[in-house]
């Protein structure tokens, strides 16, 4: 198991590290009263991004423990081969195409249906996604992710080679959290993202729980979330799945085999009373806690970054903790980084959480707060060198 801290926290239970694997980790775990002996036998493999997930599902597999098949788990994380799987289940997804980049891309993309959207097959986090309203605008775009996955050594030859083309689904879009057990999924929490994401750029903000959609949609969601990972044969552990509720249905965006990303776990914490880490190795071991009924509702600002610069400073901090049912603010990027807003960039300036008694109060809380904030930048300059010259460009 992979973790951001040493050690985890964990009711009853010991954890110890028993053996480092290149992108994963396993855990150990001795049970209050075992013998020193029990140190020697893992008992959960969980891979904790996208990245990781197919090689923790094989190592899990060849260690004869509880654990996805490596096809499922590749399914959950390459989103070409996810539409067709969820396509020949009869399970409603938008017309796509892989297009090839080491092919002419005026045939390809002439009649796609427009607006459509493109994506690379595997990165998460909105990266490179970008919506085209034409062929022309969809050239464009091909060639600026294109540009982008070939500095990405993380990726494979495939991965680099061809993208992800779909029409374009309106609607509002939703995040599903929740765990499987045998093939059955328990609803951890479904939020709300009250910002449209209409494009050119599909940059999340706003992530509010409990859901404000009707009962009818809601079910609607946990029904395709449950249909989406009985198609690609997943069984156990966390999904994090994305909708759009459209024409009376809600369309799977995607579903991954992990847990939600960054510090946004934070809020599963508000619901349940229980962190998402503990949730996540209790199923990965089979202990199974209980959850209390939540009460009142939370959410979460992904601090957006507004242009590319060097951060210099963010002003405000104060005066958006002082706002009523604000929980915390925290600024992830030390002043002087460099800040790379979407499609290219990959994280966030920040996060804003806030605790109320009912939604709408957590959605204008998170607003007030993120209001009080200015955000200042420079330019960044680099250096490029031509001939004998040195030219400056920024």
């Amino acid at each position: 198991m992979g973790s951001d801290s040493s050690p985890l926290s964990f009711p009853r239970v010991n954890i110890h590290w028993w053996a480092r694997f290149p992108v994963a980790f396993t855990c150990a775990w001795r049970m209050p009263g075992a013998a020193p002996s029990a140190l020697c036998r893992p008992w959960a493999v969980v891979g904790t991004d996208d990245a990781t997930v197919p090689v923790a599902a094989q190592v899990a597999g060849q260690l004869g423990l509880v654990h996805n098949p490596s096809a499922a788990a590749l399914l959950s994380r390459r989103k070409d081969l996810a539409r067709a799987r969820l396509q020949a289940a009869g399970i409603p997804v938008p017309r796509h195409r892989r297009l090839d980049l080491h092919a002419p891309l005026n045939t390809q993309v002439r009649d796609l249906p427009y607006p459509s959207v493109v994506k690379p097959l595997s990165l998460s986090g909105s990266r490179g996604v970008i919506r085209a309203d034409d062929p022309t605008q969809m050239q464009a775009a091909c060639a600026r992710v294109g540009t982008m996955l070939r500095g990405d050594d993380a990726l494979g030859a495939e991965e680099r080679r061809y993208l992800l083309a779909e029409a374009f689904v309106p609607g509002p879009e939703v995040a599903l959290e929740g765990m499987l057990r045998g093939g059955r999924l328990q609803v951890l929490a479904l939020f709300d993202k009250p910002d449209p994401l209409d494009g050119p750029f599909f940059e999340e903000t706003y992530y509010v729980t409990p859901s404000r959609h009707p009962a009818a949609d809601q079910e609607r969601v946990a029904q395709r979330v449950q249909q989406a990972c009985a198609a690609y044969g997943l069984r156990e552990g966390p999904v994090h799945a994305e909708l759009r509720l459209h024409a009376g249905d809600a369309w799977i965006m995607e579903v991954a085999a992990r847990t939600i990303g960054g510090q946004c776990a934070r809020l599963l914490g508000f619901g349940t009373g229980r962190t998402l880490e503990d949730l996540v190795v209790s199923r990965a071991v089979g202990r199974d806690l209980p959850l209390p009924d939540g009460d009142g509702a939370a959410g979460v600002l992904m601090i957006p970054i507004p242009r590319a610069g060097s951060l210099r400073r963010v002003e405000g901090v104060l005066a958006a903790r002082g706002v009523r049912y604000i929980e915390d603010l925290e600024i992830s990027v030390r002043e002087g980084y460099e800040l790379v807003p979407l499609p290219e960039g990959s994280s966030y300036l920040g996060f804003i959480f806030a605790r109320a008694p009912a939604p709408e109060q957590v959605e204008a809380a998170l607003r007030q707060a993120y209001s009080q904030l200015n955000i200042v930048t420079a330019p960044v300059f680099r250096l490029e060198k031509r001939g004998e010259s040195v030219k400056r460009k920024e």
